[in-house]
């Protein structure tokens, strides 16, 4: 709560000075133009993309080039259609596959003509077929490349303290969270007796969230904790080994309550059910909203760099923006640390003995 507020503070703070600094300012010619642009942008850099594309420039010629490599469109329409996807050319081309024609519009793909036809509806919605996409995405490959990245460390790690010698390198500094994980969120959570099963989970989430938030703030753009479909599969993991690990104890408590009369037993259980689908979703959307609301505040900062062009300006939203980079490394681990702990707070109670009154 207090890095909620600290940042909106400094939010506000900042506008209040820019909007005093700037109020009687004229506007440039062409301002609006550099404004949509940095707003297009943002909202590019939240999407994924069927590419990996490190970085651009845009020539003397004005010809636009991108650094970075393809990755495979994976597509079941009347048939597995496999193709790069360099055919898109960044969505500036039609892909032909099999006497079929496919295109990019707002980085989703869908079935058109050779001239890459696009129909809208009343609400600007596209009409055009969209075929089922199996694609490995910019997110995708980073999921693969970070799962990877942990098996490959924690089984080095693994083998080390089967031959009962301390790990090396990176496993060293590694050691101490994993450590912290289990004496300060599952024991003191579940319990001595139950914890060891969760750990491979709470130790699996815990690193998956961090490294794939670190990745967030390099210039890859990586953005897989800023897709709520990657958040949401996080949720369901936690929901459904809360629910199936349950005793019946967990399960007493919420359909029928013990001490409570049975009037307020029918109506206080469709309510504490309601309650195990909700601690998911706050799960899915605290993880979702900070590291979404974090690139959207930092990218817009920067972006005032390029709008104000001046010497106060531009060394305040640089200044500012470094501030906030700093602050969301320690967003990065915080939000790790919260999924976490709340996981294993769902956990304990699913699987906490009833202890008689006496």
């Amino acid at each position: 709560m207090q890095n909620i507020i600290s940042r909106k503070t400094i939010c506000l703070l900042f506008l209040m000075v820019t909007t005093f600094s700037f109020a009687k300012e004229e506007k440039h010619e062409g301002e609006g133009d550099i404004k949509t642009e940095i707003k297009e942008y943002i909202s590019h850099h939240l999407l994924d993309s069927h590419d990996f594309s490190l970085f651009s420039y845009t020539t003397d010629s004005g010809e636009h080039k991108y650094i970075g490599f393809p990755l495979p469109v994976i597509l079941w329409d009347n048939g597995l259609k496999v193709f790069s996807s360099s055919q898109f050319h960044h969505g500036e081309s039609v892909a032909e596959v099999d006497g079929d024609y496919y295109t990019l519009y707002h980085n989703k793909v869908y079935k058109t003509d050779a001239e890459g036809t696009i129909t809208l509806d009343d609400h600007h919605h596209p009409t055009n077929v969209k075929p089922i996409d199996f694609s490995v995405t910019k997110n995708v490959f980073t999921i693969f490349l970070v799962g990877l990245l942990m098996f490959f460390v924690f089984s080095r790690m693994a083998k080390k303290y089967k031959t009962n010698s301390l790990p090396k390198g990176i496993g060293r500094g590694l050691e101490p969270i994993i450590l912290y994980i289990r004496d300060d969120i599952a024991v003191p959570n579940i319990g001595e007796k139950k914890y060891k099963k969760y750990m491979p989970y709470l130790l699996t989430v815990f690193f998956f969230i961090w490294i794939i938030n670190l990745l967030g703030l390099t210039p890859l753009g990586v953005n897989v904790t800023n897709n709520i479909a990657v958040t949401l599969a996080l949720a369901l993991i936690t929901y459904f080994l809360t629910t199936f690990t349950a005793n019946k104890n967990y399960w007493g408590h919420i359909f029928w309550m013990p001490g409570v009369p049975w009037p307020m037993k029918i109506i206080l259980a469709p309510i504490e059910l309601l309650g195990t689908i909700i601690k998911p979703f706050s799960l899915m959307i605290r993880l979702y909203a900070n590291i979404t609301a974090g690139h959207i505040v930092l990218m817009s900062i920067i972006g005032l760099m390029f709008i104000f062009k001046n010497w106060i300006g531009s060394p305040l939203s640089f200044g500012l923006a470094f501030a906030l980079s700093l602050l969301e490394l320690l967003v990065a681990a915080l939000q790790a640390y919260i999924f976490t702990m709340l996981s294993a707070l769902y956990f304990g109670m699913a699987v906490e003995e009833h202890h008689d009154d006496h």
